[in-house]
């Protein structure tokens, strides 16, 4: 059975979704952004989602409804090994669009219980990734043909180089969000293809 078959709201949307609710969802005219919603609300104005700039760091980052506050997860190097940092090698933090565009590190409550991670090592250059609040769904960070450091995921039967999240919220309560659906964005790593799967949970 493919995993999103079963999956039920984990604390990662639901933080998510806390979190959006703090601040309005905000339009802008960033010429590096990508509009989201081709069927916002009626008598309501799309939202446009600003792409993070381009980082060699980055591995992949999240976005979601109601605003566009933006949590990156970038490749933790140590700086003496020049290798990924063996606890923690994957750092997330957000970029917070809806304030001044700065950047801000994880509060505890988001780095215990939402969008933090579990990060084991499991062989040389490998490493084993789960998101705290979603455990079941393993990530694999690892070097690609292209001798770089990516995040790898199954979607659907496919193996996908990570590079986008986006949930999409309509409504529900504080605590029971409406997830509309999921979508994940990577490439084929064999091909370089493009690949989206989008699914409800």
């Amino acid at each position: 059975m493919i995993w999103y078959k079963s999956l039920r709201l984990p604390l990662l949307l639901v933080g998510l979704v806390i979190c959006a609710t703090r601040t309005q969802a905000t339009s802008i005219t960033d010429p590096d952004s990508r509009l989201r919603l081709n069927n916002a609300y009626e008598g309501e104005k799309p939202i446009v989602f600003p792409t993070p700039p381009a980082d060699l760091s980055r591995l992949f980052y999240v976005q979601r409804m109601p605003n566009i506050n933006t949590l990156i997860y970038e490749l933790n190097i140590d700086k003496e090994t020049g290798k990924p940092n063996e606890d923690a090698p994957v750092h997330p933090y957000w970029i917070r669009y809806a304030d001044k565009g700065q950047k801000e590190e994880l509060n505890y409550v988001q780095r215990k219980f939402a969008y933090g991670l579990v990060q084991k090592k499991t062989g040389e250059d490998k490493y084993d990734i789960r998101f705290v609040s979603y455990k079941k769904f393993p990530l694999t960070l690892m070097k690609g043909a292209d001798g770089k450091y990516h995040i790898f995921a199954t979607v659907a039967q496919k193996l996908m180089a990570l590079s986008y999240i986006f949930i999409k919220i309509e409504g529900g309560s504080f605590w029971l969000p409406n997830i509309v659906y999921v979508e994940m964005r990577g490439n084929d790593p064999v091909t370089g293809k493009e690949i989206t799967e989008r699914f409800k949970p």
